[in-house]
């Protein structure tokens, strides 16, 4: 009998050698974790259930390929008694030993308002289920290759995914304008998902963001007004308050405790902040989803 390996074993594994496939057999039941991730996950699974990302959620029957960004929370409830499929988790630096991977991980499924989960047809995923025993047979031989091997199935698997969005077109310029917007969003990105209240949001604003990256506050924003259409300002309040929404729904801290994680000395201000922007408090938004 196959000795079942416990989850310290697996996640040793896993942070040892970036990359791990695995198929999913097994009943699941419902989780709501909200933490952060230290890997991209995708997951090609077939069965109910709904995923909670950032402040969305998708409720989803059949078959779906889910691209999750460790940078985003998200958890996900199954509905269906029997959910089966195949997942695979990778460090950004595992995909990243590829000079092809810096425009996939850019792609619209790894942004928190792009499209983290797509409806497979039956033909797509016997072919999608091809490309996953694949790498689950290649990461336990010995061929020398191998890591490439499975960068390319990963890469694979996410232009599959492109070609199903014709509508989701990314470019990554090559202007320095396109290069320091490109750097700030990353950025942003990265100063999620806030973990514990006490250690409060450090990069509040756009000079917060010039600074740190040794630029004009006024070249920034020209720069990310110009590639995206929207004001370097506008990023980070839209960031902060799908952050600010996903603690609300996601964790039981207290409103001083989110306001104090998200940087705001006191709650009121918090408060104002939150209502402006979504026209509800916090403490109101909490309670409808009770």
């Amino acid at each position: 009998m196959k000795k079942e390996r416990s989850i310290s074993e697996f996640n040793t594994e896993l942070k040892l050698k970036g990359f791990k496939a695995f198929q999913i057999e097994d009943d699941s039941n419902a989780t709501r974790t909200y933490s952060r991730k230290e890997f991209y996950k995708i997951c090609l699974t077939t069965g109910k259930s709904i995923i909670h990302y950032a402040d969305r959620s998708f409720e989803q029957e059949g078959t779906i390929l889910f691209f999750g960004n460790p940078h985003i929370p998200y958890s996900w409830e199954t509905i269906s008694r029997t959910y089966i499929g195949y997942t695979c988790l990778f460090s950004e630096d595992f995909l990243k030993q590829s000079d092809r991977s810096e425009s996939l991980l850019q792609s619209p499924f790894f942004k928190i308002d792009g499209t983290p989960v797509l409806e497979i047809s039956e033909e797509q995923r016997l072919f999608l289920n091809t490309l996953f025993q694949k790498m689950i047979e290649e990461q336990e031989n010995d061929y020398t290759f191998k890591d490439e091997l499975i960068r390319n199935y990963i890469s694979l698997i996410i232009h599959e995914a492109l070609k199903l969005q014709p509508s989701e077109h990314y470019h990554q310029a090559k202007k320095a304008t396109a290069r320091i917007t490109s750097v700030f969003l990353e950025l942003l990105e990265r100063q999620f998902p806030i973990e514990t209240s006490d250690h409060p949001l450090q990069l509040k604003t756009a000079q917060n963001y010039a600074r740190y990256l040794n630029v004009h506050t006024n070249y920034l924003n020209r720069a990310v007004k110009e590639i995206t259409g929207k004001s370097t300002t506008s990023h980070i309040t839209e960031r902060i308050i799908a952050e600010a929404k996903a603690l609300l729904l996601h964790t039981d801290w207290n409103i001083a405790e989110i306001a104090y994680a998200l940087g705001f000395e006191y709650p009121t201000y918090f408060n104002n902040f939150f209502k402006k922007q979504t026209g509800t408090n916090p403490k109101s938004l909490r309670e409808s989803m009770v």
